[in-house]
């Protein structure tokens, strides 16, 4: 595989059509054109103790994030079946995008060679990117811990 992109803030976020847990289509530009911002989150599998913290945060500071103008998304390569279970189990309030050839993930610059045991394999760069109205990326994270992202996240924006 090329190099991944790495996205920078102040560059234009790349706009997307994607298939969320229901079924229905989501567009970025759509989504823009309200006039909220968008946090985009990428995480790496569904039910994982990792991603089931970082979710279960962006869920209980949903309420705080749409009162401060943003809307808040999900993206794994996992199946909207999968997706739908995590969302149950959970109690999440917002959208999970189903993103299993990891196009998505590819323009965003989250699909990556990992090894672990000595194998290589792609995988889910967990990653945060924050798009103003504008569709300008505000703020870009690769590579975050799931454990207090979502407070420093809160702190950047000044949501309250």
């Amino acid at each position: 595989m090329a190099n991944p992109v790495e996205l920078a803030v102040g560059e234009n976020a790349p706009d997307f059509e994607a298939t969320v847990t229901d079924g229905n289509t989501v567009e970025l530009s759509e989504m823009l054109s309200s006039g909220d911002g968008v946090i985009l989150y990428f995480y790496p599998r569904d039910n994982t103790s990792g991603c089931t913290v970082q979710a279960c945060d962006f869920r209980d500071s949903f309420g705080r994030f749409n009162e401060s103008g943003w809307k808040v998304i999900g993206v794994s390569t996992d199946s909207a079946e999968s997706h739908q279970k995590f969302t149950d189990k959970n109690d999440l309030p917002f959208e999970l995008i189903v993103d299993e050839d990891a196009s998505l993930h590819e323009a965003y610059g989250t699909w990556r060679e990992k090894s672990m045991y000595g194998k290589t394999y792609m995988g889910t760069l967990r990653s945060t990117f924050v798009i103003s109205p504008d569709g300008t990326l505000r703020w870009v994270r690769y590579k975050v811990s799931p454990k207090g992202h979502v407070e420093q996240l809160m702190s950047d924006l000044n949501v309250v």
